[in-house]
């Protein structure tokens, strides 16, 4: 049926239908995957872009037409065909007017899902090969992350999670380290949510006085307490039809997170002084940097409250475990504060990359754009310099028990030794160089010191450059 043995993805709950049309585009010649759910499809989405997607309008989660819109943002432009047992004929004018290919009410024959099939690669044909694959970049921007920078697999892991929960209206609770952007992930979900078009309202939970607590979240009635001279709005109201970032979850004290609890069950609630109920449309997600569970182990929250916020956990690595996103950070950072402070752009160097890559970042990514925001108001127009502390992590303490039989001696080095090999690195560094201090690709550069250094223990190594 088709030379260029087209990739065709068919997604339908039911595994007859899946299995009896992936062997019936296979007997036409064409490649066949099924996919139970779009959640399981955006989970594992092959590396070759579809030539077609078959796709059922009602699935389970995000349906068929919310996958389309989302596909219809990206950048690969995949043809799709609709299915229903339904014959919803509105339906069938919304998924047309976005653009689908073609519409089909089960049970239909095979030759005419075939020669949809056939037309839709036709049309993916024209608008750029069929084989094109992903590079890594695009597997990011596909589902565009404009604030995100990375390309480790614990980033990739977590934004294909970020896709899967997004367009549900699933509870989202965000763990992670202090610094390590568990706000940036939170307006990742909302704007690839069905909400992003209505507000987006943060809660610092840790901001929120005892006393105060209930009328920030629900609002209050003029006159409920001293000092409320007027109705107010809470945040719930505020984040009406949109999403609630809840931030810090864990620090909302246990004899308050029954309030939220109740919000949460009922999906209503009453302004503070006032007897009328209140929908609370809204989407919550949740951040923390505690261990949730220790805490309710501890007593310190609520367990069943614990489970309400818990549907779907996206954890954020550490910057210390995924290291191999430090220079795409460095120099997205960079970039940035020249921008911000007005300087002059400093060079970026490998050895600063390194010395940058050895560090274990207590802080996390805020640390790092600390780090490097001070070095760039130091650098001038020059190199970047990196003046990180030593941890405990980088130097071994353990002492030397000479009763332990196993343990071979520790090597040690005499001072003539050490500075034998430093003149031996240094030399080479300077061969390396062609000579050259300072500068880009400079020894200075290479050694991650300043040229006046290098300068100075040139001299007193007595180094002199051979013919």
């Amino acid at each position: 049926m088709n030379e260029n043995n087209a990739l065709v993805c068919v997604i339908d709950d039911e595994s007859s239908m899946r299995e009896s049309l992936g062997n019936l585009l296979r007997s036409a010649g064409l490649k066949a995957r099924a996919f139970a759910s779009a959640q399981e499809f955006l989970a594992n989405r092959p590396l070759e872009v579809p030539s077609c997607l078959v796709l059922d309008v009602r699935l389970p989660g995000i349906s068929g037409l919310d996958l389309q819109q989302e596909l219809s943002n990206g950048r690969a432009h995949i043809p799709i065909i609709f299915m229903t047992g339904y014959g919803d004929i509105p339906m069938t004018v919304r998924a047309m007017k976005a653009g689908a290919i073609e519409f089909l009410t089960k049970p239909f024959r095979d030759e005419d899902l075939l020669s949809a099939v056939n037309e839709a690669i036709k049309h993916r044909a024209q608008i750029e090969p069929p084989k094109q694959l992903y590079h890594v970049d695009e597997l990011r921007s596909e589902f565009s992350f404009p604030e995100i920078v990375g390309k480790s697999s614990a980033l990739r892991h977590l934004l294909q999670q970020v896709e899967m929960v997004a367009l549900s209206d699933s509870t989202v609770l965000i763990m992670g380290e202090t610094g390590t952007g568990k706000e940036l992930i939170a307006r990742a979900v909302h704007k690839r949510s069905r909400r992003r078009y209505k507000p987006l309202v943060q809660v610092n939970c840790t901001s929120i006085p005892k006393e105060l607590f209930e009328s920030e979240f629900f609002g209050h009635a003029k006159g409920a307490f001293t000092g409320a001279i007027r109705d107010r709005a809470g945040r719930f109201e505020a984040a009406a039809g949109g999403s609630l970032f809840l931030d810090e979850v864990g620090e909302i004290p246990v004899e308050l997170q029954s309030k939220l609890l109740r919000v949460l069950q009922e999906k209503s609630y009453e302004r503070v002084g006032e007897e009328k109920t209140r929908r609370a449309d809204v989407r919550i997600v949740a951040a923390t940097n505690r261990d949730l569970k220790k805490e309710v182990a501890a007593g310190r929250f609520r367990e069943d409250l614990y489970y309400r916020l818990n549907v779907f956990p996206l954890r954020v690595a550490a910057l210390r475990q995924r290291k191999e996103d430090i220079p795409l950070l460095a120099s997205h950072f960079v970039e940035m504060l020249v921008e911000e402070l007005g300087c002059p752009k400093p060079r970026l160097t490998r050895a600063g990359i390194e010395t940058l890559q050895t560090y274990d970042w207590p802080g996390n990514i805020r640390e790092l754009r600390n780090v490097i925001e001070r070095a760039v108001i130091c650098a001038r127009s020059g190199a970047l310099e990196f003046d990180l502390p030593v941890t405990d992590s980088s130097v071994d303490l353990t002492p030397f028990d000479p009763r332990d039989g196993d343990q071979a001696e520790p090597e040690y080095l005499t001072e003539s030794e050490m500075r034998r090999r430093e003149r031996e690195n240094v030399f080479a560094v300077l061969q390396k160089a062609g000579w050259k201090i300072k500068g880009v690709d400079g020894a200075a550069e290479l050694l991650g010191v300043k040229p006046t250094t290098l300068i100075s223990r040139i001299e007193k190594l007595g180094l002199r450059r051979t013919a």
